[in-house]
């Protein structure tokens, strides 16, 4: 069965399927920002010590984009592989929660068994977690260094679209 809708249209028109995931990546991005604009202010009205320098709010933004884009064509990936919506949920928050709770989001990764300290380190989260806590908090250090944390999203957003944009064509088709 053909796609029906604003799908079949854009898997006729001459775009690759990497341009059509790196597309659906960019978007989730910049709906992020609205999330983290709103973070930000409840912060702000909390009176958390935020950093407000253009630097620091450049990287935030960079950061929030390359998260979003990682973690929305991951979604892909696993609605590509699945064939309704209802699995697509249960598999989805199987794998998303995991990823969360092993990462530095809520524990400090030195405190965590061995198995996770190690998951957390290839987590691409954890490297999230580490830039907009560096950027956005007053005293905070980098765990593991930004460019390393920004290299990681990176690669990560490289290694995700490659699959999808792979898996895109012959799940669709």
């Amino acid at each position: 069965m053909l796609p029906i809708g604003v799908l079949h249209k854009f898997l006729v028109s001459p775009a690759s399927r990497a341009a059509l995931v790196s597309g659906k990546a960019l978007s989730a991005g910049v709906r992020a920002l609205a999330q983290a604009l709103i973070v930000y202010a409840l912060a702000a009205a909390m009176h958390v010590g935020l950093r407000w320098g253009l630097m620091p709010l450049l990287g935030i933004v960079i950061a929030v984009i390359l998260g979003a884009a990682v973690f929305a064509t991951f979604s892909l990936i696993v609605a590509c592989l699945v064939k309704t919506r209802e699995r697509f949920m249960g598999i989805g928050q199987l794998l998303t929660m995991p990823l969360f709770f092993a990462s530095n989001a809520i524990y400090p990764i030195a405190v965590m068994p061995t198995v996770l300290r190690w998951f957390a380190r290839i987590n691409p989260l954890s490297y999230q977690t580490d830039i907009l806590r560096t950027l956005m908090l007053h005293g905070s250090t980098s765990t593991f260094g930004l460019p390393l944390d920004f290299a990681v999203l990176i690669g990560s957003l490289v290694l995700v679209i490659a699959i999808a944009a792979h898996i895109y064509p012959r799940v669709v088709l």
